[in-house]
């Protein structure tokens, strides 16, 4: 069972009889306190959808819930749910937009290694890979002779999505983004 300060982003744990996901952690140390950190955690009911904020020491015990993760692909948006396709047997797993709306802002029909975590048969989430290549749709001009270490701008990308990049990165290129740091890694080989 682990503690409080180990518990991630998109973890399924169980709490007052109820399993719930983690969508947001925020750690804050209080000024003038001997001991540890205070973890609040954002959590979402997995059956009702009913959001929870609850606050945990750092040597808080909590149980994870049994969980399972299976390889997916973006299949196509339905209303405001977004079908993914499991990659051995291609059964559907709707997720509502709002519940993944982090995560969409990193997926297109090219996008590899999405796993949609399941609880209790149900889809809950996505975890996605470390880093996913996009397409810039909207930045200003590359400037000739630009180096890697010169001054970033902003460039909008293909799923809305807007990052800092390199001045050198013009409209059209391709860009590996690091999807926990939101962050400009590179040019995609493309």
């Amino acid at each position: 069972m682990p503690k409080a300060s180990e518990i991630k982003r998109n973890a399924a744990i169980v709490y007052n009889n109820k399993t719930y996901i983690v969508r947001d952690i925020e750690r804050s140390v209080p000024q003038g306190r001997a001991g540890g950190s205070i973890y609040r955690m954002r959590m979402y009911d997995v059956v009702t959808g009913s959001k929870l904020d609850e606050t945990f020491k750092d040597a808080d015990m909590l149980p994870l819930a049994d969980l399972v993760r299976r390889q997916a692909m973006f299949s196509y948006i339905d209303g405001d749910d977004y079908v993914f396709l499991d990659k051995e047997d291609y059964s559907p797993y709707n997720l509502n937009k709002e519940a993944i709306a982090e995560e969409v802002q990193f997926i297109n029909e090219e996008t590899d290694g999405i796993y949609v975590v399941l609880v209790n048969d149900l889809p809950v989430a996505l975890d996605l890979p470390v880093s996913v290549e996009l397409e810039v749709v909207e930045t200003d001009p590359s400037i000739k002779g630009a180096s890697a270490t010169s001054r970033t701008k902003p460039a909008k990308l293909s799923t809305g999505l807007v990052i800092q990049v390199p001045e050198y990165i013009a409209t059209g290129d391709w860009v590996r983004i690091n999807t926990e740091e939101r962050r400009f890694q590179g040019r995609a080989d493309r």
